[in-house]
């Protein structure tokens, strides 16, 4: 299974805010919703998690709201502000490109 470090720089900006794009996440959900989605082939650590968080809500694409968790206690509910549904399309298109660009590369080498 990969490491985060394993992961393109900047696939995981690109994980999380697609995967809040769904619907608002506590950080536990959001890796959790990472590594089921991808099969259990990707798993995101706290330590790579929070700051990656912390960094989109800096940046204003996300935005983090306390809120009582499933389980009764308080967790940072996080979830896209409009600048960061247009940043998740910037990144997806860029996700595309370097894909199809690597794709072709392995076609034809």
């Amino acid at each position: 299974m990969p490491k985060p470090s394993d992961l393109l720089q900047g696939t995981l900006d690109l994980l999380i805010l697609r995967t809040i794009a769904r619907s608002p996440l506590h950080g536990w959900g959001i890796a959790k919703r990472i590594q089921t989605l991808s099969g259990d082939e990707l798993s995101v650590g706290q330590g790579s998690l929070y700051p990656a968080l912390h960094r989109l809500e800096n940046q204003g694409w996300i935005r983090a709201k306390w809120e009582e968790s499933d389980l009764g206690r308080p967790a940072k509910i996080y979830s896209l502000t409009p600048q960061g549904r247009k940043q998740l399309e910037r990144e997806l298109q860029s996700w595309d490109r370097l894909s199809s660009a690597v794709r072709l590369l392995i076609q034809n080498a």
